[in-house]
């Protein structure tokens, strides 16, 4: 079974490059051809000159004989330019194939990382594979098609050089061919042990990874430099690559002192050759520029042999770490589109329910949600009420399709939302996560991603960014809404955290969607704009269905319903005032945030 999948990859591999890029593989294919032929050429010719030379010494007109040497020189030179030239345009070919290629991988590697759920990014196992697969898929199906191409090219010379030495001697074929093998096995099993070894390595090298990231990157500099971390992690990045590198010198020490062995064979056939073909010519039996043919034809015909037979070992180890690419290809989505999805409404007329929801996340061995039932109406805001842990982001993943229930379902106007198109359901609903994303790109297209549909120059973008506060410092920037954001581009300008914030509520209100959440999504402005905007935001909602995050419940008093949540489950539900007269969990939460007022 391994051999038929290691062929299916092959194939796969092959496939693929054909599909980047076909007229650069046809166009390959051509010029091996010409290539694998070539060789016999030089050959031939060098054996006239040899031989016209040894004939010039001994002629009485050697004017003539030096003529006929000098047009034997011009079509040497003719056939070495030819051979140069293919050559460069081989080059020039593989080099262009090779980054179409490259880029198609790479095309493949982030539709895949789209594609799959939300869960795989909180799963170890998950970024093991990624990583492989971003460090060998990129290169390696360009590497097995040289490989393929390369392979054909050495048949063809050793075809073309076979029948020359078969009309000599077919024993020293076989020899040379024999003498090879001790070193194709060699190649084979070192590279069994590199895959092997880079295998069990992967979680050092993600370590090693993540602490230059941390080094190099924007997002870490600050409590770096004030904690002294620099040294630290600049100290154990070090060592991990020490520890990498020292384990591949010993495997490659290894592998080198073994194909240095495996040549001695090689070796003494090429060398014992000679010395049968000096025989040979000593005797009378073949000429001098025979001589000098065949022994060409001896090294040029181990060397194909030596070629192709490498060639085969690298393809071995480039399937060995191309299966890299397919198992991170062969992860499956557990969220998708069904086949006969149904339409999302133009508007939510009943409203959404949560019916008995069960949740936890993969590896974790509590639940997230228990139990969890609620209703939520068109036109209402509903806040979401708790102490961290207690489930209301959880629940807010689910209703975005970012996981889906371990029990119970999840229905808009009495529909499942599994049963809608996947893209067209998330692009009905808006969300400002807490750790919302800081875009390092324009301005106007932070905004503009909240509904990439739209043009990009629409004429709402600018009351959005007004409408959250945004278009305040925008408009006094010197590109104003065509500044890039962030300082990662050249006159890039960067933002305080309240003011990325704003950007993101400005992107929220840009999306239009049915569905609108806000999970935290004013932590960083003071408590009087977070009132401004919550009260905007109810104001311009109409029919919408807003969920509200949020701890400070100057805001949260504002919400039509209130759900206070605690591990998992609704323990409390209703108006401000309703829940206070209750005198339970979230007249207490309310209490002892009001202390903090006096």
């Amino acid at each position: 079974m391994k051999k038929i999948k290691d062929t299916l990859h092959l194939l796969k591999a092959v496939k693929l490059v054909w599909q980047s890029s076909k007229k650069w593989f046809v166009l390959r294919l051509v010029i091996v051809v010409f290539q694998g032929i070539l060789p016999l050429v030089p050959l031939y010719l060098m054996k006239l000159f040899v031989d016209q030379v040894a004939g010039t010494v001994n002629s009485a007109d050697i004017s003539a004989g030096f003529t006929k040497i000098l047009l034997v020189v011009a079509a040497m030179a003719v056939v070495a330019l030819f051979s140069s030239v293919i050559n460069a345009f081989s080059g020039f070919i593989s080099e262009i194939q090779s980054q179409v290629v490259t880029d198609r991988v790479y095309d493949i590697l982030h539709a895949k990382s789209l594609e799959v759920d939300l869960e795989y990014y909180e799963n170890p196992q998950y970024y093991d594979t990624l990583h492989r697969a971003q460090q060998q898929a990129p290169y390696r199906p360009t590497h097995i098609v040289n490989g393929l191409v390369q392979s054909v090219k050495n048949i063809i010379s050793i075809m073309a050089i076979s029948g020359l030495i078969l009309t000599f001697n077919w024993m020293i074929a076989l020899l040379l061919l024999v003498a090879l093998i001790p070193s194709a096995v060699v190649k084979v099993k070192f590279s069994g042990k590199i895959f092997r070894w880079q295998n069990q390595r992967t979680k050092t090298e993600r370590k090693s990874w993540y602490y230059n990231m941390m080094l190099t990157r924007n997002h870490h500099a600050k409590e770096i430099r004030i904690f002294q971390l620099g040294k630290l992690f600049l100290d154990r990045f070090t060592e991990f690559r020490k520890t990498l590198r020292r384990e591949r010198l010993i495997l490659l020490g290894k592998r080198s002192i073994a194909e240095s062995l495996a040549q001695l064979f090689s070796m003494a056939a090429v060398f014992g050759a000679l010395v049968y073909v000096a025989y040979r010519t000593i005797h009378g039996n073949i000429t001098l520029g025979d001589m000098v043919m065949y022994y060409g034809a001896f090294q040029r015909g181990q060397g194909y042999l030596g070629s192709f037979l490498t060639t085969l070992a690298g393809l071995y180890e480039d399937n060995l770490f191309l299966s890299y690419l397919y198992d991170f290809l062969d992860i499956k989505p557990k969220i998708s589109t069904p086949e006969q999805p149904v339409k999302f409404p133009p508007e939510i007329v009943k409203g959404i329910n949560f019916n008995n929801i069960d949740f936890g996340y993969p590896h974790s061995p509590r639940k997230a949600l228990y139990n969890f039932s609620a209703e939520v109406f068109p036109g209402e805001t509903v806040a979401l009420v708790g102490e961290n842990g207690s489930g209301k982001t959880t629940l807010i993943k689910l209703l975005c399709r970012l996981y889906s229930p371990d029990r119970g379902v999840i229905t808009i106007d009495g529909v499942d939302i599994g049963k809608f198109d996947l893209e067209e359901y998330r692009s009905k609903i808006s969300v400002i996560f807490q750790d919302y994303v800081k875009y390092f790109l324009t301005a106007r297209e932070n905004i503009w991603f909240g509904n990439i549909d739209r043009d990009k120059l629409d004429e709402n973008i600018v009351p959005a960014a007004r409408f959250s506060g945004a278009g305040q410092y925008l408009e006094k920037l010197e590109d104003k809404y065509d500044t890039f954001l962030g300082k990662w581009f050249e006159k890039g300008e960067e933002l305080s955290v309240g003011e990325w914030q704003k950007i993101a509520l400005a992107r929220a209100v840009f999306s239009k969607a049915n569905i609108l959440v806000l999970d935290e999504p004013t932590s960083s402005l003071d408590a009087k704009s977070e009132y401004e905007i919550f009260d905007k935001f109810k104001k311009i909602a109409g029919e919408k269905i807003v969920f509200l995050i949020s701890h400070r419940f100057s805001t949260v008093r504002m919400a039509d319903k209130i759900f206070v949540l605690d591990k998992g489950r609704i323990i409390e539900q209703g108006t401000h005032s309703e829940l206070l007269d209750l005198h339970g969990k979230y007249a207490e939460l309310f209490s002892l945030q009001a202390e903090h007022y006096k």
